[in-house]
Formats: C-alpha cells, structure tokens, sequence
C-alpha cells in the first residue's frame, strides 16, 4: 500500500517567530554530542596508556555509552512528551556538563566504564527532545525538512570539530581535556535556551509507566550485551541467560505497551511501512559504519603514525560531505524520491568501505579522503530523509517518543557496531605472532603494544609493531568489508521497504 501523506497548509501565523534562533539552541545539544563521541576515538591511544584498560574494557569504555543511552532513549522521549520537552532538555544538559567532569579525571578503566554509562543517561534526554522540539517548532514541511537537514548538518559538522578540536587539545594538554569542552557548550545552551525554546508537551499524556522503562532498560542493555559477549567469546551459558532475558523483557515491554490505554511508546506506529523502514534503515547503516569508525582514528595515529591533530583533519571530507547534503538532502528526496535518496545514500556509504578493505600503512591520502568523503555524503542523504520521514509519520503529541525510536536505533546501531564489527578488529589483532619477549598486554590493543614496544630493543620493538600493525589493518579489512555488505543489503531493503513513501509538501 502506497504511503502518502496530506499536504500541509500551513498560515504565517502558524510560523513562530524566533523559531531559526530556538533552532540554534537546539543544534547545540546535537553538536555536543556529536562532539563527545568523536572525541573518545582520538583520546582513545592517550587512555590506553593511562589507564591501562584491557582490550574488553577499551571496547566498554567505547560502546557503554551506547548501551545505556539506547536503553533510555525511549523512556526519555516519552518523558519529554510528558513533563516538557524544554524542561528535560535543559535538565539533561546541565546533567550532561556535570558527568563530563567525571569523565575528564577518571582514574580507573572501571571509573571510566560507568563515567561513560552516566553520560550514556544524560545523553538520552537530549536528542530526542531536540528532534520533538524541532517538529513542533516548524509546521511547515519544507522548513522543517530544512530544520532536520541543519540538525543533521551540525551534528555531521561535530565529527569534524571533535577531532579537530581534540587533536588540538590532546597536542597540548591531557586526554582529560577533551571532554571539558563540553562544558561552555553547556553553558550557552541553558543559558540562551531558557530564554529561547518554547515548552511543548503531549496534552493528554498519560502516566509514566516505571515498569515499562524497567523492560526497556533491561531488554536493551541485556540484548546489545549478549550480542557483544557472544562475538567476543563465543556463546556461554551466562551470555544464552542474557539474551533470553533481553528478549523476554523486550517481548514485555512490547506486550505491555500494546495493553495500556497510554503507552510509552505506540507500537501501532511500527505498522507504518515507511516508519518502519526509515527505523531499520538507520539502525543497519550505523551497525555498518561504527565498528570502522571507532577505530578509523587508531589507523590514522597508531598505523600511519599521524599526530592526534592531524588525524582529525583527515577526518574532515566525511563531515564537510554530510553537511552539504545534510542541507539537500529534503529538496532532492521531494524532487526525486525519498527511497531513490535513501538507497543511493546507502549504496554509495558501501561502496566507499569496500574500498577501505584495500588501505594500508603507506596509503596515500588521496584514496582515503576521497572514500570518507563519499561516506559523508551518503550518510548525509540517508539520515535527513529518513529523519524527516520518522518525524512526519506520527502527530506532534507523540514526537518525542517517536524521535526516541529514531535516536534508538541510531544508538543500538552504534552499541551493535563497536561489538560485533570492533569484535573483528580485536579478535584478528589478538592473535598476531610478536617476537621473542613480546609482553602479553601487547596482544589487548594496539595502543598497548606502541606502548610496549617503547621499552624493548630497537629490532625486537620495530618487529613487535610491524606484526601489531600488520594484525590490525587485517582486522579493520575484514571490519570494513563486512559493513560494506551491511550497507548494500541495507540499501537494497531500503528501496523496497520505501516504495512509495513521499515527504509532506507545503499547501
């Protein structure tokens, strides 16, 4: 059944004033943490040395954030719609600035772990309320679909400070240092969006179910572990127990929502072909993409030997090409088709990771800029449309919860990502053959074996990090491969799931 949507007729009253300066308080708090999770894959080497984590606490220390935010996503969405949209945003925020403090002076991988699992709960008050705000800020469909694109755009454009800003500040100081940024970026955010954002919230809201955020929380966190411990290890009894009970506590989520007059989270929209798909779409092109990026910036320092600054200004083509078709991308969907955009984008993201399965350490720039570059733009095109899609599927009310499934998937793409894919990475890497002497720490993470090497023999150091490099690149091939063919079957489903499917037109 073909999907189509009314056009909107919208009046000048109906266009708030003040609406693009409230839009710049809310690209704020997507910019913050866009930032924040570029970031830790630079300052990623600095940690290791520092803090001595194992090759399993790295890979926690990088996905826990995912973890818990994708856990919360939904039950903060939905609280939004109930409490205000405004007021969690605000609360979040605040929350957001005070744990990255804690984050800065970690002492411990184990203190780092559940820095990162605090801010994994702060975190899950600010997109979707940024997403819901801009639905019910922007009634006409052409600017909202603007607004989604500069959302996106900024968000894309953080990948680009987070390095830049990183490389910069891990040249000079700490590795500490590079989550204080957030905190100024905090402090004009409350600041000007107390003054700026309207509040919205659902009317008639209903309770907020505790049980429900209990089944959410716990179906989310013990699913995304199973998975991450089964392709770490293998499956083991304890890994089987937590998959069983993720499981059951989705299927009782899911169940329970379906039961109560007012849910969290209305399943019946999960019914809508075009929701459905733009949902899955995202959640596969992130799983596809997160593993290789998470340690992209250990190639470029650890393999290539690029300084930290300089690593983040490789990174740069992949941002600048998201951006700019961030901005596009509502006008080419509307011009074309939401599911030509959508699987092109998708197909061009894969196409550019086959051909990082061919990189190596005496790689020219060329070859990587211009498939980051690629990238950019593909994920540009697939994540604004589709983001436009999920917000004009549902009623303004329900925008909160709606944006959480969204952000949802964009975060469980990413937990799932960094374990199944970095998975690869490190199981390849761990079972390189290092010369006589090698210390075993050497094995957990490249990192730890740069560091290793500096207290042994020139020849038996430079033989150590030729088989560490060696493993590694092997490993990231083999990573990137597989997201290449995450990516094209994900384009080709794409292209079914959204026949038909069209953005809403101005009246």
């Amino acid at each position: 059944m073909t999907s189509t949507l009314r056009p909107a007729r919208v009046t000048e009253t109906e266009r708030r004033p003040g609406r693009w300066l409230a839009l710049s308080v809310l690209v704020l708090a997507v910019l913050l943490v866009a930032v924040d999770a570029t970031v830790l894959g630079l300052a990623t080497p600095y940690i290791s040395e520092d803090l001595h984590p194992t090759g399993t606490q790295l890979l926690w220390i990088g996905d826990v954030y995912s973890f818990v935010i994708a856990g919360l996503l939904v039950s903060m969405g939905s609280l939004g719609d109930r409490i205000g949209r405004k007021r969690i945003l605000l609360v979040g925020a605040t929350a957001f600035g005070a744990v990255s403090v804690l984050n800065a002076y970690a002492t411990t991988p184990e203190l780092m772990i559940l820095a990162r699992a605090l801010l994994g709960v702060a975190g899950a008050t600010l997109m979707p309320a940024t997403l819901a705000l801009i639905r019910n800020l922007f009634h006409d469909p052409r600017e909202r679909s603007l607004a989604v694109g500069i959302w996106g755009a900024t968000a894309s454009a953080g990948t680009a400070v987070g390095p830049i800003a990183g490389g910069f500040l891990l040249e000079h100081f700490w590795w500490g240092s590079v989550f204080l940024i957030n905190l100024p970026v905090m402090a004009v955010l409350v600041l000007v969006g107390i003054r700026t954002l309207p509040e919205s919230r659902n009317p008639h809201p209903g309770p907020w179910d505790l049980a429900s955020v209990v089944l959410s929380l716990v179906g989310m966190i013990a699913v995304v572990y199973a998975v991450k411990e089964a392709a770490s290890h293998g499956f083991t009894w304890a890994t089987l127990g937590a998959g069983l009970l993720g499981a059951a506590a989705l299927y009782g989520f899911a169940h329970r929502q379906l039961t109560m007059p007012v849910p969290l989270l209305d399943m019946r929209l999960f019914r809508r072909r075009g929701f459905s798909g733009a949902v899955l779409a995202d959640l596969l092109t992130v799983l596809g993409m997160s593993g290789l990026v998470f340690f992209l910036s250990q190639f470029l320092q650890l393999v290539q030997g690029r300084h930290p600054f300089e690593a983040g200004l490789a990174e740069l083509p992949a941002a600048v090409g998201a951006v700019a078709a961030g901005l596009v991308a509502g006008r080419a969907a509307r011009r074309y088709s939401v599911r030509a955009v959508v699987s092109g984008g998708l197909a061009a993201v894969g196409l550019a990771l086959a051909v990082l399965t061919t990189v190596g350490r005496s790689t020219g720039y060329p070859v990587l800029g211009a498939a980051l570059l690629v990238v950019g733009v593909g994920a540009g095109f697939s994540f604004t449309v589709t983001a436009d899609v999920i917000l004009s599927s549902v009623p303004k009310e329900q925008a909160g919860a709606a944006s959480a499934v969204s952000e949802t998937a964009y975060e469980l793409g990413a937990a799932l990502g960094i374990a199944l894919l970095g998975s690869i990475v490190t199981g390849v890497y761990r079972d390189f053959a290092g010369p006589a002497g090698t210390p075993a720490g050497a094995h957990e993470s490249l990192g730890a074996a740069v560091e290793a090497s500096a207290h042994l023999p020139a020849h038996q150091s430079e033989a150590l990090l030729e088989a560490a490099r060696t493993s590694f690149v092997h490993g990231l091939h083999l990573a990137s491969g597989a997201g290449a063919a995450v990516l094209l079957g994900t384009a080709a489903a794409a292209w079914f799931l959204l026949r038909g499917q069209k953005l809403e037109s101005a009246g």
